[in-house]
C-alpha cells in the first residue's frame, strides 16, 4: 500500500514542500530504502523509525518498504523527515485513513522511545505551510510556540508518535498554539547594556549616534581599556526598535542555523555577534556541506562586532567587502546557489599600534614606525573606505570614572536616533533603500547637494587628505546624517566639517 505525506526541507533560510511517499508490499525480502537526494541523517532515520516504532507498541513490518522524497532533484538533509516516515508506514499498514493528513505537514525527529525532538527552521516552515494553504502543521511542541507566529495556520506541538497518530485518527483533539505578536516583540525587546554606564567619551557617543542614525559602519580606534567593547556592546541598545517584518526576518535566520536564543520564539531584540579573531571565512560568510548562515547573516539587522580587526585573517576581513555593499551574501557550491540576507551595521576595533600606546599622553609607546605601519596594513584600503566613520576613542580620564554623574540612557538617544531615522523613510520612499548608508551613487547626487562653502571645505579635505572615491560618497552620507539630526533640509559646512572628523585612518602618513 502506498501513502503520501507532506513535509518540509530547508534549503539556506527558506523551506520548500516535500512529499514523503511510503510504500509498503509483501513481495520480496525485507527491505528499507529511501531514495531521493537523502544526505546521511535522512538515511539513518530508518533506524531510529524501526526502534521508535517498536518501543511506542506498533509492529514494524517486515516487507519492502520504500520511501520517496519528490522532488528528487533536491538535496534533503536533516532529521525532519522521521515523523513522516514513521507515520506514512503506519498509514501503509492501514491503520490511519489517508485523507486525515492529505492536507496535514508534518516534521520532527524522532527518539527511540518514540519521543519527538525539535528541528532547526520551525518558522520558515510554518511560513510555507501558510503559503501552501494547508489545514494543519504537526512539529515538536518546543518547535510550536516559535511557528504559532504565523498568523492563519493551525500549528499543534506533538510531544510522542502515539499522540500523532491518536490525532490523525480522531482519537484525540490538540489545541492550537497561539502567540501574541505584539507581546512577545515587547518581551524581547530587551538589552543588557545601557549607554549611561558609560562614563565619559562623549565625543565618541556622539560619533556612534551619528553612526546609529544613519546605518553607518565604524571603525573605534584606541588603547587597551577606554571602552571601545563597552561601548560596540551598546550599539544595538541605541538602534531604533526592530518591527515585526524585521524580527521575523531576523528569527528565521537564527531559526534555520539551530543557533541558540535566549527569551521568546520572535528574536525582536536587534543582534550582536562578536566573532573570535581566529573565525574561519566559512563561519563568517556561511556555507559548509551543508550550507547554513554565517555569522555576518546572523547579524542581519543587528550589529556585527569585529575586535582587534588587524588580527582577523586576510581572507576573512576581505570577504566582508562585497556583503558590505550589497547588504546580502550568496554562497555557490557544486548543488547550488544559497543568498542569505546581510544587511548590518559594522563595527570594529583596533589598537592604534601592536602595544596600543601610539599617541597616548601617559603611556610611552614601544613600537617603530615600520611595525606601526605593518600593524595597520593588515587591514586593507578597500575596506577601510567601506566604513563610514573612522573615530578615536581616547584613554579615559580618572575624573570620569570616580564620577558620580551617569550618562544619559540609551532611550533618550534611541528616540533621537528613531526621529533621524523617519526623516530618511520618508525621504527614500519608494527607492528601495531606508538609511543614508545605503545611498547609491543616483541618490547622492539627488539628497546630498552641497553649498559653496561646503564644497569648498570637501575639496580642501580631498586634496590634504588624499581620499579615494569612495571615501567621498562616505563623508557625504555622514553629513546628510549630521543634517538630518539638526533638522536640517540641506548640507552646510559644519555638517562636512563633522564627517570629515570621522575619516581619522585617511589622513596622509
Amino acid at each position: 500500500m502506498l501513502a503520501r505525506l507532506i513535509s518540509a526541507s530547508l534549503i539556506g533560510i527558506d523551506a520548500h514542500k516535500v512529499e514523503v511517499e511510503v510504500d509498503v508490499t509483501a513481495r520480496g525480502l525485507p527491505h528499507f530504502s529511501t531514495v531521493g537526494l537523502p544526505d546521511a541523517a535522512v538515511k539513518e532515520s530508518k533506524d531510529r523509525v524501526k526502534a521508535a516504532l517498536k518501543n511506542t507498541g506498533y509492529s514494524f513490518p517486515l516487507k519492502q518498504i520504500t520511501v520517496n522524497l519528490a522532488p528528487a532533484d533536491i538535496k534533503k538533509e536533516g532529521s525532519a523527515f522521521d515523523l513522516p516516515i514513521s507515520i506514512g508506514i503506519i498509514a501503509a499498514e492501514g491503520l490511519i485513513e489517508p485523507e486525515r493528513f492529505e492536507r496535514v505537514m508534518m516534521v520532527g525527529e524522532l527518539s527511540l522511545d518514540g519521543r519527538i525532538k525539535p528541528v532547526r527552521g520551525a518558522l520558515s516552515i510554518a511560513i510555507t505551510a501558510k503559503k501552501l494553504g494547508l489545514a494543519a502543521l504537526l512539529l515538536p511542541a518546543e518547535n510550536a510556540a516559535e511557528a504559532s507566529i504565523v498568523a492563519g495556520l493551525p500549528v499543534f506541538g506533538v510531544e510522542t508518535l502515539p499522540e500523532v497518530v491518536a490525532y490523525l485518527r480522531g482519537e484525540r483533539e490538540f489545541t492550537p498554539a497561539t502567540a501574541n505578536t505584539a507581546l512577545e516583540m515587547e518581551a524581547a525587546a530587551r538589552y543588557d547594556g545601557d549607554f549611561s554606564e558609560v562614563m565619559g567619551q562623549e565625543h565618541t557617543k556622539r560619533a556612534l549616534e551619528v553612526a546609529a542614525a544613519g546605518g553607518h559602519n565604524v571603525l573605534m580606534i584606541g588603547p587597551p581599556g577606554s571602552g571601545k567593547s563597552m561601548l560596540a556592546r551598546r550599539i544595538p541598545s541605541i538602534l531604533p526598535a526592530m518591527n515585526f517584518d524585521e524580527a521575523l526576518e531576523t528569527t528565521r535566520i537564527w531559526s534555520a542555523s539551530g543557533a541558540k536564543r535566549d527569551g521568546g520564539p520572535l528574536l525582536a531584540a536587534r543582534p550582536f555577534r562578536a566573532p573570535h579573531h581566529t573565525v574561519s571565512d566559512v563561519a563568517m560568510v556561511g556555507g559548509g556541506a551543508v550550507p547554513k548562515p554565517g555569522e555576518i547573516s546572523l547579524a542581519h539587522n543587528g550589529v556585527l562586532f569585529l575586535d582587534e580587526l588587524p588580527e582577523f585573517r586576510r581572507p576573512v576581513l576581505e570577504v566582508l567587502r562585497q556583503p558590505l555593499e550589497d547588504r546580502e551574501i550568496t554562497v555557490s557550491r557544486a548543488s547550488g546557489s544559497i543568498t542569505y540576507p546581510a544587511s548590518i551595521m559594522l563595527m570594529a576595533a583596533c589598537n592604534p599600534c601592536p602595544c596600543g600606546f601610539w599617541g597616548d599622553r601617559k603611556r610611552q609607546c614601544s613600537c617603530s614606525p615600520t611595525l606601526i605601519h605593518k600593524y595597520r596594513a593588515r587591514v586593507s584600503g578597500p575596506l577601510l573606505d567601506r566604513i563610514d566613520i573612522h573615530i578615536e576613542v581616547p584613554a579615559v580620564e580618572y575624573r570620569d570614572l570616580v564620577g558620580t554623574a551617569s550618562g544619559e540612557p540609551s532611550a533618550a538617544i534611541r528616540r533621537r536616533v528613531e526621529q533621524t531615522r523617519k526623516v530618511q523613510t520618508g525621504r527614500f520612499h519608494g527607492q528601495g533603500i531606508h538609511a543614508n548608508a545605503q545611498m547609491r551613487a543616483k541618490h547622492l547626487k539627488t539628497f546630498c547637494a552641497l553649498d559653496a562653502d561646503a564644497q569648498g571645505l570637501i575639496e580642501t579635505a580631498m586634496q590634504r587628505l588624499g581620499l579615494s572615491a569612495r571615501a567621498y560618497s562616505r563623508i557625504l552620507k555622514v553629513s546628510r546624517t549630521v543634517a538630518d539630526m539638526d533638522g536640517a533640509e540641506h548640507i552646510g559646512a559644519a555638517h562636512v566639517a563633522e564627517a570629515i572628523q570621522y575619516r581619522t585612518l585617511d589622513r596622509k602618513g
